[in-house]
């Protein structure tokens, strides 16, 4: 258990391991508190290599708060493209505008002015506290909550609250004051790298080897201990890529809820035989001309899956009187729609590509 494990021991060994090992990352390299933050905020729920080039790109749209904060939206949701979660970048658009108006333009070197800013929890407060002004509070994300369950054999639920709070409290008197920046990214790193989330921990690699408690009661297959969350809601879609020549039909998503503002194809709730998708289409005012059944898909949200089913449809002629769809052509939907990544199983069909896989121009 935490309480009656010496913790301090474990700083020196991982310091001189870090210094030795760790990744040379984009946002290592100029830990500015801007890019920290941008960093954090994309590696929430998205593996490292995946973030660089969405890292990359979005900092040279956006290089600092000022350019966040006036930032028009869907050129800021184009950017985001690809990565979900898009409250997240609006969040950090809200938490700009407020550091332009209260900070001018500086995010505060001061970790509980941090928490004040819209879409900022502990994690990411004590993350740009520390490695971008080296002040000495910790953050704590999945990757540190493991490691120290496993270095400490601590049995206790990582889910709760509480638990998450007394590893803050046991880091917090262990940090090292001259050295938060590599004591924290250290910690993330031996995560990430060694002990790691998914398969066997390189226990060989391990700075921690010889005093690591899950290493010597063989458990670290019992540890974390993580109590399951809710089942998720499954949600039926059939999704139609309807194309007049060069066009395709896009309808802008609800401002509210699940993938608020963003531009999709048009969907309707349930598997659609063929016969009843015709219908539908002909109750839109389409005339097709053909229609082609695609694989099934899915895509898991937090709480919803969507199991989809899709048809590639050819009208006669596109009119702007269809309810709510927009016709636009192919080469513009991949520079200025943003599309979720939801529907990436289909976008392939119109010859779309999202996110990274489009080399996207934004005037």
């Amino acid at each position: 258990m935490i309480e009656n494990f010496p913790l301090g021991q474990i700083v020196n060994p991982l310091l001189e391991w870090f210094r030795g090992n760790a990744r040379s990352l984009p946002w290592r390299a100029e830990p500015t508190p801007y890019r920290v933050w941008v960093s954090e905020i994309m590696l929430q729920q998205t593996r490292v290599e995946a973030v660089k080039p969405y890292f990359q790109r979005f900092t040279a749209a956006l290089p600092g708060v000022r350019e966040l904060a006036e930032c028009e939206e869907e050129k800021l949701l184009k950017l985001w493209e690809g990565l979900g979660y898009y409250n997240r970048v609006r969040n950090m658009q809200s938490a700009a505008q407020t550091v332009m108006e209260k900070y001018h333009g500086e995010l505060p070197a001061d970790y509980h002015e941090l928490l004040k800013l819209k879409g900022i929890g502990n994690y990411t407060a004590g993350a740009i506290a520390s490695i971008a002004y080296q002040i000495p509070v910790p953050a704590v994300d999945g990757n540190v909550l493991r490691v120290i369950a496993r270095v400490t054999a601590d049995d206790s639920d990582i889910m709760k609250q509480s638990v998450r709070t007394k590893v803050e409290d046991a880091l917090q008197s262990i940090m090292p004051k001259d050295s938060a920046r590599d004591f924290n990214q250290a910690l993330m790193e031996l995560g990430a790298t060694v002990c790691v989330p998914n398969g066997t921990p390189q226990c060989e690699k391990c700075p921690w080897q010889e005093f690591c408690e899950a290493k010597r009661l063989n458990c670290w297959q019992q540890l974390p201990v993580k109590s399951k969350a809710k089942p998720r809601r499954i949600e039926e879609k059939t999704v139609f890529i309807i194309q007049d020549g060069e066009k395709i039909v896009l309808q802008k998503r609800p401002n509210r809820g699940l993938l608020a503002g963003l531009y999709e194809f048009p969907n309707i709730p349930g598997h659609l035989s063929r016969e009843e998708a015709l219908t539908w289409l002909k109750e839109q005012k389409l005339e097709p001309i053909r229609i082609q059944e695609l694989e099934p898909a899915k895509h898991i949200f937090s709480h919803v899956e969507w199991h989809m089913t899709g048809y590639v449809v050819r009208v006669d002629e596109l009119s702007e009187s269809q309810n709510r769809m927009l016709f636009v052509e192919v080469a513009e939907s991949e520079k200025r729609y943003p599309i979720p990544s939801a529907f990436g199983a289909y976008t392939k069909y119109m010859n779309i590509r999202l996110g990274m896989e489009s080399e996207m121009v934004i005037d």
